[in-house]
This record gives structure tokens, C-alpha cells and sequence, in this order.
């Protein structure tokens, strides 16, 4: 298949025109001319990807590799090294970023990975009522996610109603109606600001919501003349116990 013909696929099954203003969803780099007979799917591209993959090959992850402004080519530094390696090789770079949390990746980590049923979904947040304790949430969550620990905003002995997004989702927290909202990445303020609205958090982290990723999208892929490979990416953080 040439590039144009993947990326089309990709653009019907989750629209490139849905990402956030603020997103660089789609072609990151490559030749849409270009033939394409393998693919690896991952959740970020890293060094010892390029250099272990063959020539010629399309990555087609979920963080993009460019995120805003890049004034200058510094290939000793990131992500100018990783883009020289990938032009040298002649390999592609597809990002699905907000594209894909929108259509594919919140619900599916809501549903299939957490277990819970939507009752409502917004762009970016899926909702679920019902009748959870404190203590049985925080256990499903750690069970699900394989997290040894969370971090908790407020605490609510009984909850009604559950909020989610992956990644860093607690810019959304004005859209949250709900008793809890499980996201990632919550900083200091954020923390400050969902206690004054009574609004319990917890921090389920980006990476553990987000590494799903792979296994969604190869499921999409097996349909299409190529190998398709997935490249497990590692989560940057580590608990450290000292």
C-alpha cells in the first residue's frame, strides 16, 4: 500500500479533523507516494525503535512527535535526533492523537479496560452512574491499571457518579458533573481547584491510561495487506522505593 492509502484509512476510522486546534495529529513525516508494506503501532517513538526497525517503515502512534513550535534542527537534541533518524531510513511518522481519545481510546479504556458502562459521553469524557465505595474504586482501579498507588483529591465514602478521560484530562474539569473524575497528570492547582468544587480526583496516571493505544488500533489494522508490528512503549516514570 502507498501512504496516501493508510492514511485515508486511518482519517475514515478516526477523522483528523476532529483533533484540538492545539493538536499535530496526521502526517508528521513521509511521502504520501511512498510504499508501505510494515507498520509498527505505538504509544510514543523512541530511539532504539528507529534503529531496530527496517527501512522504510511507518510508525503510526499516538503522541506526536512535533508538539508546537520547532524553530531549528538541533539533531543532538530531541526530537530533532529521532526525525533525522527517520528521514535517513526513510521511514513515516502518522500521529493519532485527540483525534483518537475522542473516538476510540477514552471509551474503549472506560468500558472494555475499567469496566464501567457510559451513560453519557462528551468529546473528550465519558460518564458512568451507579453505586461504588471509596475503598472498592480505588482497589478496581489499581487492579485494571496495575498501579501500586494513586493519587487522591478529597475523599467521598460513597460515589454516585464517575467522570474519565485519558492523558491529562483536568483542564476538563468544568465539564465534570459528577462525583469523581479519574484522570492523569493532575497538578498542585489542579488539585486546589477540584477541592473547592467538591469534585474528588483521582490521578490514574498518562501513560496507564493511554497504553492501550497499540492494542486498539492493531485490531483495526488486521484487515489491511501489511505486517503490522507492536511496539510496547516504556513509561518514562518508575516508582522508586527508597
Amino acid at each position: 500500500m502507498v501512504l496516501q492509502e493508510i492514511y485515508n484509512f486511518l482519517d475514515q476510522l478516526s477523522p483528523f479533523a476532529l483533533q484540538e486546534k492545539w493538536d499535530n495529529s496526521g502526517l508528521i513525516i513521509g511521502d504520501m507516494e511512498r510504499e508501505v508494506s510494515q507498520v509498527v503501532v505505538a504509544l510514543d517513538i523512541d530511539e532504539a525503535m528507529i534503529e531496530t526497525t527496517q527501512e522504510g517503515v511507518l510508525f503510526i502512534v499516538h503522541h506526536p512527535l512535533i508538539f508546537g513550535k520547532l524553530s531549528k534542527l538541533d539533531f543532538s537534541t530531541y526530537p530533532s535526533n529521532l526525525i533525522e533518524k527517520l528521514i535517513l531510513k526513510k521511514q513515516s511518522l502518522i500521529a493519532m492523537h485527540t483525534n483518537f481519545d475522542q473516538t476510540h481510546l477514552n471509551r474503549y479504556v472506560f468500558e472494555k479496560i475499567l469496566g464501567f458502562s457510559v451513560t453519557e459521553q462528551k468529546p473528550f469524557v465519558c460518564f458512568s452512574k451507579g453505586h461504588w465505595s471509596y475503598k472498592d474504586l480505588l482497589a478496581l482501579l489499581k487492579e485494571r491499571l496495575s498501579l501500586s498507588e494513586l493519587k487522591v483529591v478529597g475523599k467521598k465514602e460513597i460515589i454516585h457518579s464517575i467522570a474519565f478521560t485519558t492523558g491529562s484530562g483536568a483542564s476538563l474539569m468544568d465539564d465534570v458533573k459528577a462525583d469523581c473524575f479519574l484522570t492523569g497528570d493532575i497538578k498542585y492547582h489542579d488539585a486546589i481547584k477540584a477541592m473547592s468544587k467538591d469534585l474528588m480526583m483521582v490521578d490514574i496516571g498518562h501513560y496507564e491510561s493511554e497504553c492501550f493505544f497499540e492494542e486498539i488500533l492493531d485490531q483495526e489494522l488486521k484487515n489491511l495487506p501489511l505486517l503490522v508490528i507492536i511496539s510496547h512503549s516504556k513509561n518514562p516514570f518508575h516508582i522508586e522505593s527508597i
